[in-house]
Parts: structure tokens; sequence; C-alpha cells
């Protein structure tokens, strides 16, 4: 079984309708692939209306979270969308989202870029609007070449000068609804260097304690030393290890299915749920 268990579609910041992404993930041979866009769920019912036959949809979201001072992000799966207590913090996350983009707006207008609000609502359509969607905006602007290019301290990184907060949680109460709603609780890529500062290692043994179920090892973010580092930890704390490509369409260079998780840790993610299940694809 090839197995992906963090993806992106338009629902937040990705280029693939929720549709179009189970149909490039059954082209690109997987068995398994969870949708899991930012703080939303919004896109699963599109993508269980075009499930293929022989692809198994697994519903998620990743939640943005804040601990020590540091971005944490949060893979919830398989969880209740209807539980209340976890359905209105997730309203809250997105809400936040438009006036920090236009927050992020304002600072660039600041810094002499033609960059307007309406041109970044246009690109994020009906997504959860987010960085990426005014670094597309840079790039469509010809301030930077590509997406990621936007990403650093000279514009959108969490130093840079066009960055603004946004309302994030703490993780141990993310942990708490996500549990609350049945759910399953991965912390994506702890060690993605690339971004800015890490996830403190304390605070992954405290939320192993608390009861995280596991951390997101295989990822294009973490180099082989990372992830025998991670692998260990994992090992020490009694956690899961999964792997997936964070895809988000032609916004990164990741392709489906680049990293995957193994089938053993899947059925054990499977088997953790309480909330919801895994959707078998009958060809829609």
């Amino acid at each position: 079984m090839r197995i992906d268990l963090h993806t992106h579609s338009t629902a937040s910041d990705g280029t693939d309708t929720p549709a179009e992404l189970v149909a490039h993930a059954a082209a690109r041979g997987l068995d398994v692939v969870a949708l899991t866009d930012h703080d939303t769920v919004a896109g699963h019912a599109a993508a269980r209306e075009a499930l293929p036959a022989g692809l198994t949809l697994v519903t998620g979201a990743e939640l943005s979270c804040r601990v020590e001072g540091t971005g944490l992000h949060m893979l919830a799966y398989l969880f209740d969308p209807k539980e209340p207590a976890f359905a209105r913090e997730r309203a809250l996350l997105r809400d936040d989202r438009v006036p920090r983009a236009q927050g992020m707006v304002a600072k660039l207008r600041e810094l002499g870029v033609p960059i307007t609000w309406e041109q970044v609502a246009a690109i994020a359509g009906d997504g959860a609007v987010g960085r990426p969607h005014v670094a597309t905006a840079l790039v469509d602007l010809g301030v930077v070449p590509t997406v990621s290019d936007a990403f650093t301290s000279q514009w959108l990184a969490n130093d840079g000068r066009a960055y603004v907060d946004k309302h994030e949680l703490d993780p141990f109460e993310a942990l708490r609804l996500i549990k609350g709603a049945g759910g399953v609780a991965v912390v994506a890529h702890p060690a993605a260097v690339k971004r800015g500062a890490c996830v403190p290692e304390g605070a992954l043994v405290e939320l192993a304690a608390a009861g995280l179920d596991g951390i997101e090892v295989d990822h294009m973010d973490h180099d082989a030393p990372t992830r025998a580092r991670l692998r260990s930890l994992a090992a020490e704390l009694g956690l899961l290890t999964t792997g997936s490509s964070d895809y988000h369409g032609s916004h990164k260079t990741c392709e489906l299915g680049e990293y995957t998780t193994d089938p053993e840790i899947y059925g054990e993610i499977v088997r953790r749920a309480t909330g919801a299940f895994p959707v078998p694809g009958a060809g829609g």
C-alpha cells in the first residue's frame, strides 16, 4: 500500500481542487490519501464525491498552533467534524486568516509593493486565505520568481518584514479538542528548519505524555540525519511515525506520494480513531 497522510487543496492553500487532488492521487498510484487542509474541512465533501475506485480518503485538517513562541502544526485525522467545541475553534482559526492576510498586504504596500487585497482574495478564491496566496501575488507582480522565494526574511517568513501573527491554538488545547472529537493527533514536520524555529523537543516530550499519537518524520523538509533523530525520539516516547508529501500542488515542488506512511502505522491510526472512518472510493 502507498499511503500519503498530508495534502492540501484549494479549500486552503493548495492549487488542486479536492476533486482534482483525489484524481491526481489515484493517477500517482496511491491507495490512501489524507486531505488535511489548514484549519478547515471544507474540501472533504467534494473529495468524497469525486473519490475514484481503489483510493481511500482519510479526512483530516492541519491546525495552526504555537508553543514556547514557536509555530507548531498539528495534523488531526478522522475526527467528528460536527463536534461543537472543535468546530468552534476551527472557525476561529479560519476567521482570523482574512485580517491577517490583509495586514500582510498593508505591510507590503508600505514597503512599496503594488499589491492589493482584491488580488490576494481572487487568488484564494473560496479557500482559507494564507501566506501562499500572498506569495503567489508577489510572483504575479514579478517581485519574486517563485512562491518559495517569498518565504524569506525579506518578505513573508516568520521573521519577515511583511509577516503578521495569527490566531493560533495552544497545542495541548488542540490535542484535547482532537481527542474530544474522536480524532488522532500527529505533529507535522516538527524539525523543518527551513521554515524557521523548530518545535522544541521538550514540547514533543510533554505532548507525548499528554496523549499525542505521533510525529511526521518522513517529510521533504527533514534531511536524513533529522529523520533518524526523530525516529529515535519517537521510539523513546512511544509515538507513531508517519511520512507524507505535504502536497500543495504547484505551490511546492514535492509530488503526491513522494513520502509515505507504513501500512501498519496507518492501520493503528485507523484503529485509534473513533470520530470518523476512512472513506473507500466507489468510482465517484
